[in-house]
């Protein structure tokens, strides 16, 4: 039987896995670090200095006597003092000097030196090492810096005499034993001082991170009006705020234009399915004429046709907003492409006492388009012109460079659009005029399909209006040119 693995249990290892757990451990051990780092360092540079200033003192000392033993060789009671007379004022440090003739006879001894010192173990350990101090145990353990040297006697020198020198370092040793202490006491401390302060640190850092995971937890399809108040953040999680709740009102107006698009799509679908339905029903409630039957099915395929245009446009958006979709690009000569729509329409245009005219630029446009797709781009918009344009108005097509950009226009004299209605004319199933739309059988999908194709072709597209003086339509994308 197998188990989960440890690590998805959800109680201890969640610690783990927390960002105030992660900075504060890492807030701890980078404090830990300095602190020994520190400590470490004022102990090595403190024991340095001791070690120097025994060593100068041995050196002085050394010095000192050197200069007596060759300038006054015969002043007995300098020395006595220097070596036996001096140490013995001394309460703290104390050292020890003997004083050995040529022949290895001791001349003058600091008193106490014998008992505090193995003589014969000094002798050995500071014999062929001149002037270099050296570590050594006194008789009860204390420890002592020796050395020694050979100084002339006279002057000129009649011979040579030897000097041994050791001092106490207890009072060293037991600073640095104190300090050590300290050392451990500190780093106690701070072990259990740093993880609390730090664990506070990021627990006050993360706060904006948790209040950010907080509303997303709020947020869901029926609830997207959350936003995060980013007032006294750091400027790189208001930053962060700022993108979140930007993302927040793009799905809502997602969402939005999807209940819209669901709402109206099932009115629009039901409409014609209704109209099949109830034409059905009515045909079947008694017998009916051959000529009543025949009316009814040009009124049902009316409907049918209605509905199939419908889901046609459907699947064409649908496929047209998938990131899969590609585009056939061919080289097309802009004017050419209006002159294909114009001859089209212009039958239609004709018996609606419209004008259909095409402005042929200075010279010939080329670009890189989707032939079928900008056609059908084109196409909507003459047919809406056409569908809103009273007889006598006019319909103008026509194509310009502007910025290396192509500029397709298409205007006309109609009935215009009112202002409040501009921003959603490129909304699915959005009319301006709901029963006008449905006796000329719009679905309200034109101007979303051409919207569309533009943003494929990574252009735009742009209306301008102005109630009983007309509409313009402009569409603007990149002049690429095929390779």
């Amino acid at each position: 039987m197998s188990s989960k693995p440890e690590h998805n249990s959800p109680a201890a290892p969640r610690l783990r896995r927390t960002l105030a757990f992660r900075l504060s451990s890492a807030y701890s051990l980078a404090g830990l670090l300095l602190v020994i780092l520190a400590t470490a360092s004022l102990y090595i540079v403190l024991r340095a200095e001791l070690d120097r200033s025994t060593e100068l003192f041995l050196a002085d000392k050394l010095h000192v006597l050197g200069s007596m033993l060759r300038e006054r060789p015969d002043d007995e009671d300098a020395l006595r003092e220097e070596i036996e007379l001096e140490s013995a004022a001394r309460r703290y440090q104390q050292f020890y000097i003997r004083l050995i003739d040529q022949h290895g006879a001791p001349i003058m001894t600091t008193p106490g030196m014998a008992e505090q010192l193995d003589l014969a173990e000094l002798a050995s350990r500071t014999r062929g090492r001149p002037g270099r101090s050296i570590a050594m145990a006194g008789r009860v353990g204390q420890p002592f810096r020796v050395t020694s040297a050979t100084v002339a006697v006279g002057t000129p020198p009649t011979h040579s005499d030897t000097v041994q020198i050791a001092i106490d370092v207890s009072q060293e040793e037991e600073l640095l034993a104190r300090y050590r202490l300290w050392f451990w006491g500190i780093l106690l401390a701070t072990s259990v001082l740093f993880p609390l302060v730090g664990y506070r640190i990021a627990r006050h850092g993360i706060r904006p991170v948790e209040e950010i995971a907080a509303t997303a937890r709020r947020i869901t399809s029926t609830n997207l009006r959350e936003r995060i108040g980013s007032e006294g953040y750091p400027s790189e999680l208001a930053s962060l705020a700022g993108t979140f709740n930007e993302m927040l009102e793009r799905l809502e107006e997602s969402f939005e234009r999807i209940s819209r698009f669901t709402a109206d799509i099932a009115h629009d679908l039901r409409t014609p399915v209704n109209n099949i339905r109830g034409e059905a029903e009515v045909a079947l409630a008694r017998a009916r004429t051959v000529d009543e039957y025949r009316d009814v099915l040009e009124s049902s395929l009316e409907e049918t046709v209605r509905l199939s245009e419908l889901i046609g446009d459907l699947l064409f958006l649908a496929r047209a907003e998938s990131p899969l979709t590609e585009l056939h690009r061919e080289n097309v000569n802009i004017a050419g492409l209006l002159i294909t729509v114009r001859d089209y329409y212009e039958v239609s245009a004709t018996n609606e006492g419209i004008s259909l005219v095409v402005h042929d630029g200075a010279e010939p446009l080329n670009a890189a388009l989707d032939r079928s797709l900008m056609l059908r781009a084109v196409s909507n918009l003459v047919s809406n012109a056409i569908a809103h344009t009273p007889p006598g108005g006019t319909v103008t097509l026509a194509a310009t460079s502007q910025d290396g950009s192509i500029c397709i226009e298409v205007s006309d004299t109609g009935v215009g659009i009112p202002a409040e209605a501009l921003p959603r004319v490129f909304d699915r199933f959005f009319r301006v005029d709901p029963s006008r739309s449905k006796i000329s059988g719009g679905t309200g999908l034109g101007l979303a399909i051409v919207e569309s194709i533009l943003t494929l072709h990574g252009g735009s597209a742009e209306i301008s209006s102005q109630l009983g003086r007309g509409t313009r339509v402009t569409l603007r994308m990149p002049a690429l040119a095929m390779r």
